[in-house]
């Protein structure tokens, strides 16, 4: 019986652009999700692993989280400062400021999830523990 072989890894451009739009970022397939916060261990398509065996893999993913949400919710409260200056809607900018950093974390974590699996890809590419 021979070992299965390991798919071949696109570049780093074609993994992000897969992993945005929440699909395997070795195959392109779908599907990777059983709802919106749980992943599947395997990829249904190619077999990779999704966390690729290492300890904290999904304190990395929460890290990207973290950052892209607060990326998001700080360009959104400067750029309404930037567009309704000099009047900004400060009321508005109370509440929905700290409502948006509440919930962006939740909205983002999937993509965040994917992002991260592509970032480690781009660093450490596949091994045959990867499989299976």
């Amino acid at each position: 019986m021979t070992a299965p072989s390991l798919p071949q890894q696109p570049s780093k451009r074609v993994m992000f652009l897969r992993a945005i739009r929440r699909r395997c970022p070795i195959c392109g397939g779908g599907s990777l999700f059983t709802g919106w916060f749980r992943m599947k261990d395997h990829c249904p398509h190619c077999g990779i692993r999704m966390r690729r065996g290492e300890d904290g893999y999904t304190l990395g993913a929460l890290w990207f989280n973290l950052l892209l949400a607060e990326t998001i919710t700080m360009a959104v409260f400067v750029g309404t400062l930037v567009r309704t200056w000099p009047s900004p809607p400060w009321d508005v900018l109370q509440v929905l400021g700290p409502a948006e950093a509440i919930l962006m974390p939740l909205l983002i974590w999937p993509f965040a999830r994917t992002l991260f699996l592509a970032f480690d890809l781009s660093f450490r590419p596949l091994g045959p523990q990867d499989l299976g």
